[in-house]
């Protein structure tokens, strides 16, 4: 499982990364490095406290409204993280490889490291962080559409969008461009909902 999953991340880094660098390629590459055009660099912190609670308040609006909605209307062996159901901590590599590579990177690169840095150029922030955050909502209210409810679907949308808007404001109003802020927020919440698969709290 373990050489399953990282090669899995592996390959779904690169899947997310291929139309960025090319874009940065042909419009960016004599301005900043890759890495720094996506935003993968140290967050520069004015104000550490009020980081803090906006950090720790992302997380749990992520966190809360997602899970009351798998508790109430998905059933929890359509999600990713069930391949790890009732595993215990024999999973715990993979979860680690699963939450912080696969998703939580492959995803804050695509969306917020390239997605909401583009758009916010040609729109402004406000316009280019919706945007982001709704297209973030739709890919994964359409990865559930043929196995719940349209209902859900939206508020999946909705939830997942609030999510990817979040994430976004953290990154540019209180972490300076840094992606970081979003990885680890967005790794944070996969291991936890994994970890109540590996020890099947739900």
């Amino acid at each position: 499982m373990i050489i399953n999953i990282a090669i899995s991340a592996i390959i779904q880094v690169i899947l997310f990364s291929v139309i960025p660098f090319c874009w940065w390629f042909f419009t960016a590459r004599k301005k900043q490095s890759f890495l720094s055009w996506l935003g993968i660099k140290k967050p520069v912190i004015k104000n550490k406290g009020n980081y803090t609670v906006w950090f720790l308040l992302t997380i749990f609006l992520l966190f809360a409204p997602s899970n009351l909605i798998v508790f109430f209307y998905i059933d929890s062996s359509l999600l990713a993280s069930n391949r790890f159901a009732g595993l215990g901590f024999a999973a715990i590599i993979p979860v680690l490889l699963y939450a912080i590579i696969q998703t939580g990177l492959s995803e804050e690169l695509f969306f917020r490291g390239f997605l909401l840095k583009r758009f916010a150029h040609t729109f402004g922030f406000q316009i280019g962080n919706i945007l982001q955050s709704l297209l973030f909502g739709s890919i994964h209210g359409l990865m559930l559409f043929s196995t719940i409810p349209f209902g859900v679907v939206v508020l999946v949308v909705i939830v997942t969008g609030l999510a990817g808007y979040l994430m976004g404001w953290m990154n540019e109003k209180k972490s300076n461009g840094s992606i970081i802020t979003s990885w680890c927020i967005h790794s944070f919440c996969n291991l936890i909902v994994s970890f109540f698969a590996m020890f099947n709290v739900f």
